[in-house]
C-alpha cells in the first residue's frame, strides 16, 4: 500500500508559467506576486517584476511539526527567465533537499543545471536527489501536417546532471522522497478513454521516429495536507487531468483530493477534449483548480463556466498556501 505522511501546512511559489498577473483579486490562500512585492517593501517597478515565458517550475514546501522540507518541481525552459524570477521574488535555493522532474520535455528542464548549480552554490555543495522516469532522456519531436518533424530541445542527460551534483533516482516506480512527506507517482494509468497524451508526438530511436503520444514517462507530485487531503502537482498533463486525479484516487483511496496545480494540456488538438475533461474533473468534488501554463484560454473559460468557486489560476510568483 502507498504511503503518504499528513504535512500540516504547504506553500508553493510558482517560479515559472505562461503568464503574469499583478491586478486580479485572489483568494486569501493565493498571495499575489504584487502582494509578495509589497510586503517586502519593495516598490511597484518593473526592476521586481518577474517574466513569463512558455514553461512551469514551483517550489513546494512542506511544514509539520515546527520543521520545513522543499522540493523543486521543473525549471521551466530555460535559464534566463528561472533565475530572474527566483532573484526577484528572494527564493533562497538552498532550501531545496530534492528535485522531481515531470516528465521529459525542454519547456520544464531548460534550466535545470543553472538550478543545481544555484541550490549547491547555497547548501554547501551537497549533492541533490533527483526524481526522473527512464523515458524521460530521449529526443523527441512533433510530426507536422506534411510529414516533416519538428524537433524539440532534450532534457540534460543523466551524465550532465550528475556532473552538477544530481544524486539520480531513475525509475519508473513510484518514490516516497524526504520520509514519505512527499509522494512521486509511478507511470499514470490511462483510463479515461478520451484522453490520448500529446497527438503528433514521435521520438527517435535507432529505426527512425516512432509514435511517442503517450509519454509514459510523464508523473504527478502529491502532498497530504492533514485535515484537506492531497495536493496534485500535475505539471502537463499529457496523461489527461481525469486520468491523474483517477490515478490518484487509486493509489491513495482514503484521501481526498483538495487541489489539482499545473498545465492541464487543453490547448492545441487537445481542445476537442475540453468538454470532457470538464464533466470528467466533476467526480473529485475538488475545492481548488490551479490551472495554468499549457492549459489554454478555452480550457481556462471553461472550467471558469463549471467550477466558479474552485478555479485559481497560477501566474508567476503567486504562492498558494494550503
Amino acid at each position: 500500500m502507498s504511503v503518504i505522511e499528513a504535512v500540516d501546512k504547504v506553500e508553493i511559489r510558482i517560479l515559472v508559467d505562461n503568464a503574469t498577473d499583478v491586478l486580479s483579486s485572489n483568494p486569501s490562500f493565493v498571495e499575489s506576486e504584487a502582494a509578495f512585492i509589497g510586503r517586502r517593501g519593495m516598490t511597484n517597478s518593473a526592476r521586481c517584476l518577474c517574466c513569463a515565458v512558455h514553461g512551469l517550475s514551483c517550489l513546494v514546501t512542506v511544514h509539520r511539526g515546527g520543521k520545513s522540507h522543499a522540493v523543486l518541481f521543473d525549471t521551466g525552459p530555460e535559464d534566463y527567465a528561472f533565475e530572474r524570477n527566483v532573484t526577484r521574488l528572494g527564493v533562497d535555493l538552498g532550501v531545496v533537499e530534492s528535485i522531481v522532474l515531470s516528465h521529459g520535455h525542454w519547456d520544464h528542464s531548460g534550466a535545470m543545471l543553472l538550478a543545481l548549480g544555484m541550490i549547491r552554490g547555497r547548501n554547501g555543495a551537497r549533492t541533490v536527489p533527483f526524481y526522473a522516469h527512464p523515458g524521460m532522456f530521449v529526443t523527441r519531436g512533433v510530426r507536422q501536417a506534411n510529414g516533416s518533424v519538428r524537433r524539440m530541445d532534450d532534457v540534460p542527460s543523466v551524465i550532465e546532471l550528475s556532473d552538477f551534483g544530481a544524486a539520480m533516482v531513475v525509475t519508473t516506480e513510484p518514490q516516497t522522497p524526504l520520509g514519505g512527506l512527499f509522494y512521486v507517482s509511478g507511470e499514470i494509468l490511462r483510463v479515461s478513454g478520451f484522453e490520448r497524451g500529446y497527438p503528433g508526438q514521435v521520438k527517435r530511436t535507432a529505426d527512425g521516429w516512432e509514435p511517442d503520444e503517450l509519454l509514459m514517462d510523464e508523473r504527478w507530485l502529491a502532498v497530504n495536507i492533514a485535515g484537506k487531503g492531497l495536493v496534485v502537482l500535475s505539471a502537463c498533463s499529457h496523461a489527461g487531468i481525469v486520468n491523474v486525479c483517477r490515478h490518484a484516487r487509486a493509489t491513495f483511496p482514503d484521501i481526498p483530493i483538495h487541489a489539482v496545480m499545473g498545465g492541464l494540456h487543453l490547448s492545441g488538438p487537445n481542445e476537442a477534449i475540453i468538454p470532457q475533461t470538464v464533466g470528467g474533473l466533476k467526480e473529485f468534488d475538488i475545492k481548488t483548480i490551479a490551472a495554468g501554463h499549457c492549459t489554454g484560454w478555452r480550457a481556462m473559460t471553461a472550467l471558469a463556466k463549471e467550477f466558479p468557486d474552485a478555479l485559481a489560476p497560477t501566474a508567476v510568483g503567486k504562492q498558494f498556501t494550503f
